[in-house]
């Protein structure tokens, strides 16, 4: 049976866009708490309430899908570390940004321990290596930090009170989860960064 067969002419009379970021949430939601691998397409269709075979329709499948998502993160994630935006205020806005899709940081922190997600994400990665030398360039940064692993504390920095939510919960008595900590913590991380930079 063909996997990508056009809609029944009732699910095209549904908004397709609306189906799509549908999926795309339902998607998200199920790869955040299953991992890639774990995730099966039925499940991703039974949450956003749609036909399996649209995901096929509308993204060619699993896969398709990731990418989509990894694509929306990255443009998200360019747009937020603009080097036009001082560095504390870019890692304040990934600690927000992960506090409040914690699916995105879930599927992010599975991908990375599982290693079985699709390879997307390299170049997005360099050209955020690339915002950090053009930093260091202009003295944000100092000049004897590697750009690209200082990228990687701040990156894992910034998901810490989702990857390390148990060790936060001990270590200040608060709830890591919850909107006032987030903000409290991305004060602090933006501080110690304004710090790094001299700029404090």
């Amino acid at each position: 049976m063909d996997q990508r067969r056009s809609p029944s002419s009732s699910e095209r009379k549904r908004d397709p866009e609306r189906t799509r970021a549908r999926i795309l949430e339902a998607a998200a939601a199920e790869f955040g708490a299953k991992g890639y691998a774990a995730t099966r397409t039925t499940d991703i269709a039974a949450r956003a309430g749609v036909n399996k075979q649209l995901i096929s329709y509308y993204f060619g499948g699993k896969e398709g899908l990731y990418k989509e998502l990894a694509t929306a993160w990255h443009t998200e994630g360019t747009t937020m570390a603009s080097t036009e935006q001082p560095l504390a205020e870019v890692i304040k806005a990934f600690v927000m940004t992960t506090a409040h899709n914690r699916d995105q940081g879930r599927l992010w922190a599975w991908a990375n321990l599982s290693g079985d997600t699709p390879t997307v994400d390299a170049e997005f990665l360099r050209g955020q290596v690339e915002f950090f030398r053009t930093r260091q360039q202009s003295g944000e940064i100092p000049a004897d930090l590697d750009p690209s692993l200082l990228l990687l504390v701040l990156m894992a920095a910034a998901a810490a009170p989702l990857t390390l939510e148990q060790t936060a919960r001990q270590l200040t008595g608060e709830n890591p989860a919850t909107p006032e900590f987030a903000e409290k913590y991305a004060d602090q991380l933006a501080l110690l960064v304004r710090h790094l930079s001299g700029r404090s």
